[in-house]
């Protein structure tokens, strides 16, 4: 920058010094002004060498200066080189004397780790965990975390742990602790522990929760016998008692907890199932109706025999008789007419819905038929938009071809049971008029011959 600055003037001066020597007026002026000029740009040249020369010597005196910086780095990074290379020689030596010093613990060391987690995936799962918690925070730290040897007491809180597990599977204890509800809520129970294999509670069988640490009831409970085997173990506080366990520590009954309950079947019947249970209903109703009648009926005719003389027309058999007293004096031809037209008057009565049960009882499986044909369209349908990589999207239509088959089935089997006792209720009427017509006939011509 200094050189620049002189460079600068110096040319400034120039300008100076030539301006005046235009100005002159003859040539020996000029020749005074050249010579001038000439001898103070000498001066100039020579003053700017020695400040080139002088600042030869200062960039010479820096780059000597960098060479002895670069050869004292240069011997720096040889000395530290040679530092790293004695120090790995050293690091192999001092891991050589640890393995030499370590010998089989080495393989103790994995067994340990490979133990410690093993038992914590199966403590932290345990059931036990939930009347002593906290019981996998030290195997969790001696699987994962732990980098050296263990010591003598790491060794020990894992006997004690395996040990705990394996005595309290033995058990059956009862602890209290809170229980999650399935509102979200919590309340402070007695829960009965077996084992290692189920916890009970006031809502019946409970999970225990591994990930968040929490004792709650199952989403639906199994079916009632078992629920009420449950309660009653709980209530039992000494002897022996029933109760089903599930060796799965929970995972049995998850599955049942899934299995659709009698109303969910009935349900995926759909409007086929429907129409089949209203049908089912109405073949009973008219069934119990007609069962009713006839019985009625029946002992009605059973005390009119007893009294043939004095026809009661509240029964079918005295209005025959009555018919019979009224044609005494007709002859036997017209008077099995007579009796004959009488018992066809009585059987819409007797008979009435008897066809109408028989019907139904058909119906019944030809509509589950309808709703298989119908469950199968569904799933195929299902099938075309979605294929066939999700089965649970076609349950739902294999669910109605199902269980409409067995609703129709189902309901055809009473049906007809039913039919059967209606139809001999009616028969047994009928063989009864018939029975007793053709006896006043008979005696009738008996007397006419006589």
């Amino acid at each position: 920058m200094k050189a620049i600055f002189k460079s600068v003037l110096l040319t400034a001066a120039m300008a100076v010094s030539v301006a005046p020597a235009m100005a002159a007026t003859s040539l020996d002026q000029l020749l005074e002004e050249v010579k001038k000029n000439r001898v103070s740009e000498a001066r100039i040249n020579a003053q700017r060498e020695a400040e080139f020369n002088s600042a030869r010597a200062d960039k010479q005196a820096l780059l000597r200066k960098a060479q002895a910086e670069l050869k004292a780095e240069q011997d720096r990074g040889d000395r530290l080189s040679k530092a790293y290379s004695d120090n790995e020689v050293r690091l192999a030596e001092k891991e050589q004397e640890l393995k030499n010093a370590t010998g089989t613990l080495g393989e103790m060391f994995g067994v340990v780790r490979q133990a410690s987690g093993e038992a914590y995936g199966r403590i932290s799962a345990s059931i036990v965990s939930a009347q002593y918690p906290g019981r996998a925070d030290f195997l969790e730290g001696m699987a994962s975390e732990s980098k050296g040897l263990p010591n003598i007491q790491e060794l020990e809180e894992l006997w004690f742990a395996l040990q705990t597990e394996m005595t309290e599977s033995g058990k059956v204890a009862r602890f209290e602790t809170d229980v999650i509800s399935l509102d979200g809520g919590s309340s402070r129970q007695e829960v009965v522990r077996v084992g290692t294999f189920n916890l009970i509670g006031e809502q019946g069988y409970l999970l225990y929760n591994a990930e968040n640490k929490q004792v709650q009831p199952l989403g639906r409970q199994p079916d009632s016998y078992m629920t009420d085997a449950a309660a009653s173990f709980q209530d039992t506080k000494s002897g022996v008692a029933a109760f089903y366990v599930d060796p799965s520590q929970g995972a049995i009954l998850s599955l049942l907890t899934a299995k659709a309950t009698m109303m969910e079947r009935y349900h995926a019947g759909g409007l086929p199932g429907y129409v089949i249970t209203g049908l089912f209903f109405l073949g009973v109703l008219i069934a119990l109706y007609k069962i009713i009648t006839l019985t009625a009926m029946n002992g009605k005719i059973r005390a009119q025999l007893a009294n043939t003389a004095n026809p009661n027309t509240s029964n079918p058999l005295g209005r025959i008789l009555k018919v019979y007293h009224e044609n005494k004096s007709s002859d036997a031809e017209n008077l099995e007419l007579k009796l004959d037209e009488a018992i066809l008057r009585e059987l819409p009565s007797i008979e009435s819905g008897v066809n109408i049960i028989k019907i139904i009882a058909a119906i019944a499986p030809l509509l589950g038929l309808l709703g298989t044909v119908i469950g199968m369209i569904a799933t195929f349908q299902t099938i075309t938009l979605f294929g066939t990589g999700d089965p649970k999207m076609m349950a739902g239509s294999i669910s109605m071809a199902l269980v409409t088959t067995a609703q129709g089935i189902i309901a055809a089997l009473p049906l007809i049971l039913l039919h059967s006792i209606v139809a001999g209720r009616s028969k047994s009427i009928v063989h009864i008029l018939d029975e007793q017509a053709a006896g006043i006939v008979a005696a009738h011509a008996e007397v006419e011959k006589a």
